[in-house]
């Protein structure tokens, strides 16, 4: 290994280190236990630190840029009141399985158990949302700490990782001991595997796929779609995962996540064998882990994972193959299927998603469903719409066609709040695409404060505020186990249209359907992005029930 003469403080060493992983942006809010390190990045002309104005807001759009990047997101915070804000980002990047690096300040190795001022043990706080957890200990093993970090981010199942950077050691003189930047370890296909497996899936009467979860490219998706419309095999996206097939090839049979199509749970449990590309079958995707018996399913199961702690986690295949999408899909070249299976079910299951995705109408003046099937006739295919949590998500997941690959921002762990930071670093990394942020009004205002950052680096996305005054999801969960017994739920909003125009945005309120277009295409015009609030009847809590008929037979 080569060792530099160069004597620097340990917050340049780390500073350097990043560089060489081919970091050139950071998320994060500045604080005084790392200041070494933003001094180290000073000597970097071409690295952007994005000052956020909540370490939340940061960690999302960390994870947002992992994901349109495939680079690992890196996020900086304090430590303490930093590091908990941040917490909330990091658990969405591990069930994600996005790939992040968070460095975080920490009190100086002189006080280490003692509760000193914002000490927290970060071992102990993250190891349920993390890879990997290190503590820079030594100013000589900050390049072989960053390397580590780096790798394990990205191998396998990838996901987050924390590195806790003490005071003191960010201080400390010392030689540099220069890393090159860290190799993206991804499983292989066991061939042997693989040829069993799809012999048994060439054989189906009845087959389908799911394809979806993390670690996929835009080079495994094309792959996929390639392979399963040459072999009339329909594809079932998993749970916010809608991107990995353009929703408007013949291929695409829906996805499975809340309120999903009956006709695609149906096909879903009557396929004699189903094959899993990259979807952990979790909880979402499953519907409770009601559509796959447990730990059996009824089907013949292929399941395909990066990462093999997840391999018979839940549900027993028949086939495990330990590989990473990619590798998998590429082998995909090589099967041929048998004519045993009806080749027509594709089509069929392709216009049975046409037909579920029509939109509906629903009480009020404003239609949402009819709002979402418009947006394609007014944006490019390759537009990003991104979401936090909450039923209004339901409107455009199931109304809105999405694109290919990554034009889908949305936090597969139902976390509120993801939706307007994700759309800010997503016009920091495309400033050229259109960037909606689709928002419930208790979504937006949980990281409202973003807009700033979107302001300070002429980073604006388009907003929807589809605004009921009330947390719409936990409201409709109220009505249906205790109807009538409803507490803290309703909710007192700002002016949305002025809070936009303090923002330098132009601001429009929407209630009627057919003002949504005049505004929407103000939007586009506009450089500096803009906020749509789309005024909503409480009556309208999905598109197929209205409020006050849950909880009555």
């Amino acid at each position: 290994m080569e060792i530099s003469s160069r004597v620097l403080n340990g917050g340049q060493i780390l500073a350097n280190a990043l560089v060489r992983q081919d970091v050139n942006t950071a998320f994060g809010v500045p604080g005084e236990s790392f200041l070494p390190l933003l001094n180290g990045l000073v000597d970097h002309s071409a690295f952007r630190f994005i000052t956020c104005r909540q370490e939340g807001g940061a960690a999302y759009m960390a994870e947002a840029y992992a994901k349109l990047t495939g680079r690992p997101g890196v996020l900086m915070v304090t430590r303490g009141p930093g590091a908990s804000n941040a917490m909330i980002g990091m658990h969405t990047a591990y069930q994600d399985s996005t790939p992040m690096v968070l460095l975080v300040g920490q009190v100086g190795t002189d006080m280490v158990e003692r509760e000193a001022f914002q000490e927290i043990d970060y071992r102990r706080m993250y190891s349920e949302c993390a890879k990997w957890v290190g503590s820079i200990d030594r100013v000589d093993r900050i390049d072989e700490f960053v390397s580590h970090a780096f790798h394990v981010a990205q191998a396998g199942r990838k996901g987050p990782v924390v590195l806790a950077l003490p005071e003191d050691v960010l201080y400390m003189i010392g030689q540099e001991n220069p890393v090159k930047a860290a190799h993206i370890v991804q499983p292989g296909l066991d061939l042997q595997g693989f040829n069993q497996a799809m012999k048994t899936f060439a054989l189906a009467k009845n087959p389908m796929i799911i394809a979806g979860g993390g670690n996929w490219n835009k080079t495994a998706c094309e792959d996929l779609r390639r392979w399963a419309n040459e072999e009339g095999i329909p594809v079932a996206s998993s749970f916010r995962s809608q991107d990995t097939l353009d929703n408007l090839d013949p291929a695409f049979a829906g996805d499975l996540g809340i309120g999903a199509n009956p006709s695609l749970v149906k096909r879903i449990q009557d396929a004699d064998v189903l094959l899993v590309i990259g979807e952990r079958l979790g909880e979402m995707t499953t519907a409770g882990y009601s559509i796959l018996t447990v730990p059996q399913a009824k089907t013949k199961l292929i399941h395909v994972l990066s990462g093999p702690e997840e391999l018979g986690r839940v549900y027993r295949p028949d086939f495990a193959l330990n590989c990473s999408p990619e590798n998998f899909c590429a082998a995909l070249k090589t099967v041929k299927m048998h004519a045993q299976y009806d080749r027509s079910a594709m089509k069929a299951a392709h216009h049975e998603y046409l037909a579920f995705s029509s939109p509906v109408t629903v009480t009020g003046d404003l239609q949402l469903a009819f709002i979402m099937d418009s947006l394609p006739s007014l944006i490019p295919r390759d537009s990003i719409i991104t979401n936090g949590a909450g039923n209004f998500a339901t409107w455009v997941h199931r109304f809105y066609p999405y694109g290919a690959y990554k034009t889908q921002l949305a936090p597969a762990n139902g976390s509120m709040g993801y939706g307007l930071p994700a759309a800010v670093a997503a016009k920091i990394v495309s400033p050229e695409k259109v960037a909606i942020a689709v928002c419930g009004d208790g979504d937006f205002m949980m990281n409202c404060q973003e807009l700033a950052t979107a302001a300070r680096y002429d980073a604006f996305p388009i907003v929807f505020v589809v605004n009921n005054n009330m947390l719409g999801t936990i409201r409709m969960h109220q009505e249906r186990e205790f109807k009538s017994r409803v507490i803290a739920t309703g909710l007192t909003n700002p002016d949305f249209v002025k809070f936009a125009d303090s923002f330098g945005m132009p601001g429009f309120r929407v209630s009627k359907t057919e003002e949504f277009e005049p505004a929407f295409r103000k939007a586009l015009a506009s450089k500096k992005g803009a906020l749509i609030e789309l005024v909503l009847d409480q009556e309208v809590i999905s598109p197929n029930k209205r409020l006050s008929e849950l909880g009555t037979q």
